[in-house]
C-alpha cells in the first residue's frame, strides 16, 4: 500500500460529536508514550502530521487522518500514564468507548504495546475490552530498535502469553527509527480495506 495523500480531516474533543463517516476507519490505541504518534508518522511517512512528545498524553483528542482519499486512520487518546487529573483520564477513556461503540466504519483496531515490557494491567483491562465490543486488535509491538534483535521473538511471546490473544493474532514488531513492520502493518491494512469494501 502506498501513500498517496493524507489530510487530518477531523479533531473531535470530550464533547464533540464523531462524524459520521462513509470511508473504512482503521483505529490506533495504546498506553500514553507508547510510540503512537510517532507510528502514524511513519505510516503515512509524514515527520510531525501526529504530534509526539516525550511527555505522555500529547494526543489528547480523536483525530481523523483521511489516507489517499478512501479511508481512514483514526487516533485515540493514550491510556494510563498522562500527568492529568483522574476525571479527565476517564473522560478519555469514556470518549474512546463511545467511538468504539459508535463507530459504523470502523473495522479494525490496532493496539500498540511497548516491546520491551510485559503489557501492563491497562494493556491487558483495554485488549479485554476491545474483545468485548467485537474486535480481535492486531498487536503492534512498538519500540523494537531499543532491544536487541534477538529479544523481538521473546518480546512478542511474553505480549502473547500475558494478553491471552485470541487464536492467529499478528504482533508486529515496529520501529519508528528503522522502519521495521512499517510495510507490514500497511499490508494489514490494505488486505483489510479490500476484504470491508462495500460491506456497509
Amino acid at each position: 500500500m502506498k501513500i498517496k495523500n493524507v489530510n487530518l480531516e477531523t479533531v473531535c474533543g470530550i464533547t464533540s460529536s464523531f462524524p459520521d463517516n462513509r470511508d473504512i476507519e482503521f483505529a490506533f490505541i495504546g498506553r500514553s508514550n507508547v510510540g503512537k504518534s510517532s507510528l502514524i508518522n511513519s505510516l503515512l511517512r509524514r515527520r510531525s502530521l501526529a504530534r509526539t512528545s516525550s511527555q505522555p498524553g500529547k494526543t489528547q483528542t480523536v483525530n481523523y487522518y483521511k489516507v489517499n482519499d478512501q479511508m481512514y486512520f483514526v487516533d485515540l487518546p493514550g491510556y494510563g500514564y498522562a500527568k492529568v487529573s483522574k476525571e479527565l483520564k476517564e473522560k478519555w477513556l469514556r470518549m474512546t468507548e463511545r467511538y468504539f461503540k459508535t463507530s459504523r466504519m470502523l473495522r479494525v483496531v490496532f493496539q500498540l504495546i511497548d516491546i520491551r515490557h510485559e503489557p501492563t494491567k491497562l494493556d491487558i483491562d483495554m485488549y479485554k475490552r476491545l474483545c468485548s465490543y467485537g474486535f480481535s486488535p492486531i498487536i503492534i509491538a512498538t519500540k523494537a530498535d531499543k532491544i536487541k534483535k534477538s529479544g523481538i521473538n521473546s518480546g512478542i511471546s511474553s505480549i502473547k502469553r500475558v494478553l491471552n490473544v485470541v487464536s492467529d493474532t499478528p504482533v508486529i514488531p515496529f520501529s519508528s527509527v528503522t522502519g521495521l513492520g512499517r510495510d507490514e502493518i500497511l499490508e494489514y491494512i490494505w488486505e483489510y480495506f479490500i476484504l470491508f469494501s462495500g460491506d456497509d
